[in-house]
């Protein structure tokens, strides 16, 4: 009888098959037992050889590793993440994406920090390697092996090479993460995890997000509203593999999926992200502080009274 598994981590992709293939290569390679872990691969329609990627892994008994499929029908990364929550049976989500290589020990990491967290998590882990526009993506190529992460994230853990795009901010804020007023902004879902029955119970990510961008701290939002605390794990590691990409244009597309969220909640913080750019995710507390504006959960709860 097959041991049920503790963490399920979920993987929303679309041709990508040689970064998924990475990615699965450093989950073959954790040094959580194979039976405490799945994982679940949502495809949103592609066309390339993705299927037989993850079938290549999981007929080799590499990885206890689940495949589901849905038409392409434009960007639906946030119905893939749903297939992915609605099917785990871990008790906590890891959610990394393509091209996402864990340090063999990033998996227990995340299970760790909810094991020692009292009440629900949310997770962010640390992201070495991410540029906004490829711009060191040759040398980032010529120092990664995907097949060793590990190595690689030592190397980089040691030398300070290629950080975590929010390190500034963690450095400042990393031992009061919990305590800030929107930690949610924070809350980048290239590797990240939270409790399966809360990612449940407060609707899972919202469906309407149809282009790239804000999905995931939308579901930050009410992780945070619902009680979860947030927190840093550094050990939780994982290198972002390079690819192509256009930041600018990524940008200009997350823009509106802002404003809905900030019509969506209508709180004075919220309606931050309708001056985007303008606002700094990595300095908004700071800037939430400085203007004295009411916590979203207070402010609703005034709104209410």
């Amino acid at each position: 009888m097959a041991v049920q598994p503790t963490v399920s981590v979920v993987i929303p992709t679309y041709n990508r098959a040689d970064l998924l293939g990475h990615t699965l290569d450093a989950l073959a390679g954790q040094d959580l037992p194979a039976e405490q872990f799945e994982v679940l691969v949502v495809d949103d329609g592609s066309t390339d050889g993705t299927a037989d990627v993850v079938r290549a892994h999981r007929d080799g008994g590499r990885l206890r590793v689940r495949y589901f499929f849905q038409e392409d029908e434009g960007f639906r990364v946030a119905a893939a993440r749903n297939v992915g929550i609605a099917n785990a049976e871990g008790e906590v989500c890891v959610f990394v994406d393509s091209g996402v290589l864990l340090h063999s020990g990033g998996l227990r990491a995340h299970l760790d920090t909810h094991r020692a967290t009292e009440g629900p998590a949310a997770v962010c882990g640390y992201v070495y390697c991410f540029n906004q526009d490829n711009e060191d993506a040759r040398e980032i190529r010529a120092f990664v092996d995907p097949a060793e992460p590990s190595a690689a994230i030592e190397a980089l853990r040691a030398d300070g090479r290629w950080p975590d795009y929010r390190e500034g901010f963690y450095a400042r804020n990393e031992h009061r993460f919990h305590e800030l007023p929107a930690p949610w902004f924070l809350y980048w879902t290239c590797n990240t995890s939270a409790n399966t029955e809360q990612l449940r119970s407060v609707g899972m990510f919202d469906e309407a997000f149809r282009c790239w961008g804000g999905e995931d701290i939308d579901l930050g939002y009410r992780l945070h509203l619902d009680g979860a605390r947030f927190v840093v794990n550094r050990d939780a590691a994982a290198l972002h593999y390079p690819h192509e990409k256009v930041y600018d244009e990524r940008a200009v597309s997350a823009v509106d999926n802002y404003r809905y969220i900030a019509e969506k909640y209508a709180t004075p913080i919220t309606d931050l992200l309708t001056i985007v750019p303008t606002v700094d995710f990595l300095t908004v507390n700071d800037r939430i502080t400085e203007q004295g504006l009411p916590r979203c959960a207070d402010f609703l709860a005034a709104q209410r009274g």
